[in-house]
């Protein structure tokens, strides 16, 4: 059985939960040269649904490097752990920016393993937030962060 396409108001209300920013890197829609996409945080490959609980906003750099992954290996200790899930942890639990805000620093195995994982200090990434942040606009306000 198959779940149901996502619906534009799945799309939506995923879209507005993340203020219109990747879900992973903090990418904001408006500055993104390529279009954000809803991604399965739980891929459908590994039996994740369409439900919204299981739907991040994405930018494609890290959809891309996220695949299928629900885990990688903390550059820390070694170990295999789950990815970031951002339906059920909280970012700053897991991240801290730099004192400038141009890198994402992981505090935890996981966010540490998340940040090697889906590169979320990858140089386009640091130097729009650079830029971004010269002019007032990095890093993003966003609630629930």
């Amino acid at each position: 059985m198959t779940d149901a396409p996502i619906s534009p108001a799945v799309r939506q209300a995923v879209r507005e939960s993340a203020s219109c920013c990747c879900e992973y890197c903090f990418s904001q829609e408006k500055y993104c040269p390529d279009p954000l996409s809803i991604e399965h945080i739980i891929p459908r490959a590994r039996g994740g649904s369409n439900d919204e609980s299981n739907l991040a906003f994405s930018c494609q750099g890290c959809n891309g490097r996220k695949h299928v992954a629900v885990s990688a290996i903390d550059p820390v200790t070694e170990k295999d752990v789950p990815l970031y899930h951002p339906r059920q942890d909280v970012w700053s639990d897991h991240f801290a920016w730099s004192r400038g805000f141009s890198e994402i620093i992981g505090k935890t195995p996981s966010g540490r393993a998340t940040v090697e994982r889906l590169q979320l200090n990858r140089e386009s990434l640091v130097n729009l937030r650079i830029v971004l942040r010269s002019v007032g606009n990095h890093p993003p306000i966003i609630p629930r962060i």
